[in-house]
């Protein structure tokens, strides 16, 4: 069950980040979203791709945040991959944590996604 702290929230019961640092980390993903995000599309279930901006600084951020998000969410796969202009970062769960990649991926693409 993924417990809902802010409107379209993903922080999983699994996550070993104190609860008083989780409004911290939906903040930087945000930032990230915001800034940083082209277009988001699901793979597969359990696979979502985030095209990111070609831009280093943006690249640097994301490699920072998704390393650091895997120290307390252990069951995140989270691939980068700068190739011919363009930066593609990939998330994968396990079956068991499909709800926590829908909220990733639905919040991406709501405060990510501009027309």
């Amino acid at each position: 069950m993924t417990e809902i702290s802010a409107p379209g929230a993903f922080t999983p019961d699994a996550c070993t980040l104190p609860t008083v640092e989780r409004p911290l980390r939906l903040a930087e993903f945000d930032d990230l979203f915001t800034t940083g995000v082209r277009s988001v599309h699901r793979v597969d279930r359990t696979r979502s791709r985030l095209e990111l901006e070609p831009d280093p600084q943006i690249a640097a951020r994301a490699a920072d945040l998704v390393v650091r998000e895997t120290g307390c969410c252990g069951f995140f796969t989270f691939t980068l991959t700068a190739s011919q202009g363009q930066v593609l970062l990939e998330v994968a769960v396990p079956d068991s944590q499909v709800d926590v990649l829908d909220a990733l991926t639905d919040r991406a693409a709501a405060v990510g996604v501009q027309p």
